[in-house]
């Protein structure tokens, strides 16, 4: 029997999708015992998932006091693993890794001309592009696994596992009598978010041509900003203003509850495929397409991102311009108008809101 810990110390997107480590190995090794380390408020996206024994909580600025890092590579070294798999590959994952006991470690080489300093027995290199429509991300995720245990067969999907009782549940009778469309109108940082302006636009739009309601989601540390966006909006009648969802469990939950999502790209976005649900993602300039946009058909699920219109405007997507881009990429997002997006939308809303 063999004993794996997954270390994700990042966001809900990158939880979900590290998942598929945990769904493969159990595949191959029934009887291993698999835990993943993951912050907190993430663990809504893998709750009940029964490849996953064990979800093991941790903070991020807690992580980061050398105190408590020691203490969790000491917890570490207690459980004996015999594999260590660290997907994102930050510093204190990467201490982890080294000093955590572990006969195997696999984790990224570093981007950066510092080197790897032995922190893995497997240091392996980021796939430079995409083979697979599940994209870079999941496909980077499962070399990762490759590099330890082969695999005769691959489920590249995230999975969100419901329990029955969540399956059971049902909106408001009053909202029954027409499709529900979930709204990201927020990415989870700044920069992952459209212009507010351009939100208004594409949510009136919505409001005029489809016969539905729209359900905005955001976090609750986001309601200012949400009410900016409201407020911004000519058309009110079809929002949903007494649902909210305010945990990530419970999003995935009203999400089950609804025909289809159109979002700023995030972990929600991630959510909705776990679920089977169609998807509409608005990408932020900064972001990697192909690493991100998985399960792509052009229908089912749909992007759009600046380059798609302007294959120009950004010269050169090196790591170092991500970055430079990720500081304030307002000025790049203004050029994704809705001109541009509102014939996308609408051929995706007209395939897939029943």
């Amino acid at each position: 029997m063999k004993k794996i810990l997954i270390i994700q110390n990042k966001r809900i997107g990158d939880v979900l999708i590290s998942s598929v480590i945990a769904n493969n190995f159990k595949a191959k090794f029934p009887d291993s015992e698999v835990h993943l380390m993951a912050y907190e408020f993430t663990h809504g996206v893998i709750q009940n998932n029964p490849n996953i024994d064990r979800i093991i909580s941790i903070n991020e600025k807690e992580l980061k006091k050398f105190k408590n890092l020691l203490k969790t590579i000491r917890q570490v070294q207690k459980e004996k693993y015999d594999i260590i798999f660290d997907p994102y590959s930050k510093l204190q994952s990467r201490l982890i890794c080294k000093f955590g006991g572990a006969k195997q470690t696999v984790g990224h080489k570093s981007r950066k001309k510092i080197g790897n300093l032995g922190y893995y027995t497997h240091p392996v290199e980021i796939l430079k592009e995409k083979t697979q429509i599940c994209g870079k991300a999941i496909e980077d995720r499962i070399h990762l696994l490759q590099q330890v245990i082969s695999l005769d067969t691959i489920n590249y999907e995230p999975k969100i596992f419901l329990t029955e009782e969540e399956q059971q549940f049902k909106v408001p009778y009053n909202y029954q009598d027409k499709p529900i469309i979930m709204l990201g109108i927020l990415g989870s940082t700044p920069q992952k978010s459209m212009p507010y302006e351009y939100v208004a636009q594409l949510v009136d739009h919505i409001s005029e041509q489809f016969n539905c309601y729209l359900l905005f989601n955001y976090s609750p540390s986001q309601k200012e900003e949400a009410d900016k966006i409201y407020n911004l909006c000519t058309h009110k009648s079809n929002i949903i203003l007494d649902i909210y969802a305010p945990s990530i469990r419970d999003f995935a939950v009203l999400m089950n509850q609804c025909s289809v999502l159109v979002s700023n790209e995030g972990g929600t976005v991630h959510i909705a495929k776990a679920l089977n649900k169609p998807t509409f993602t608005i990408f932020s300039p900064y972001i990697n397409k192909d690493d991100w946009s998985s399960f792509e058909d052009g229908k089912f699920h749909k992007s759009v991102h600046l380059l798609d219109f302007l294959p120009n405007a950004i010269s050169e997507l090196t790591y170092e311009k991500y970055k430079e881009i990720e500081k304030n990429p307002r000025e790049l997002y203004l050029k994704l108008t809705p001109e541009m997006i509102i014939p996308e939308l609408d051929s995706f809303l007209k395939d897939n809101l029943h």
